[in-house]
């Protein structure tokens, strides 16, 4: 049974300079920003995941790190998963005795892996008068590392120490964002 047919929800995010790569396999950054629309017109707000995260805990449970979204492909651990007051952070170690795991290190220093998305099933939300949907309270399933994010200004950064190329290929990818936006818009249209 894959996700979508037990109606998980996915939400891609990816922060300037949120996830980061050290030793080649320690990972962190934000899975979830709050207060910012994203593509699909939703809007998680402060607090959604705090009872999602009491009941894992209290189940002796952890979120899963998977390789985009596929449940055959968990890729690491996330030792720390939390709310603070910008988002969800998570903090974990890629695993390199699977193969994913190491490719996905290799990537995410290389700059060509720059997002995470959340597995979730909403639990509670609301229209706002915009009609965005306003997430109060998400069952948090998975982070997943993942190409494409949903949430444009939250995007994955390379370990400090980038070299050039890396940062061109965020500026790339950052245009290419854009870019698609700006279709997305015209078809609209």
């Amino acid at each position: 049974m894959d996700q979508t047919e037990m109606g998980l929800e996915r939400k891609f995010c990816a922060v300037d300079s949120a996830l980061v790569v050290q030793d080649g396999c320690v990972v962190e950054g934000y899975a979830s920003l709050f207060g910012k629309t994203d593509q699909g017109g939703d809007v998680v707000q402060p607090g959604a995941y705090g009872q999602s995260l009491k009941a894992l805990k209290a189940a002796g449970r952890r979120v899963k790190m998977l390789w985009q979204h596929d449940p055959a492909q968990p890729i690491g651990i996330w030792d720390e998963v939390r709310e603070d007051e910008r988002g969800l952070y998570v903090k974990g170690r890629l695993l390199a005795d699977v193969a994913r795991g190491r490719e996905a290190a290799a990537l995410i220093e290389a700059g060509a892996i720059d997002g995470l998305s959340i597995g979730y099933r909403t639990k509670k939300a609301q229209k706002d008068t915009g009609g965005r949907r306003l997430l109060s309270e998400l069952e948090l399933w998975e982070v997943s590392l993942v190409t494409f994010p949903m949430l444009p200004d939250a995007r994955v950064g390379a370990k400090s120490g980038d070299a050039p190329e890396a940062a061109l290929m965020r500026e790339m990818a950052d245009l290419f964002e854009q870019a698609r936006q700006t279709l997305s818009g015209a078809d609209a249209g």
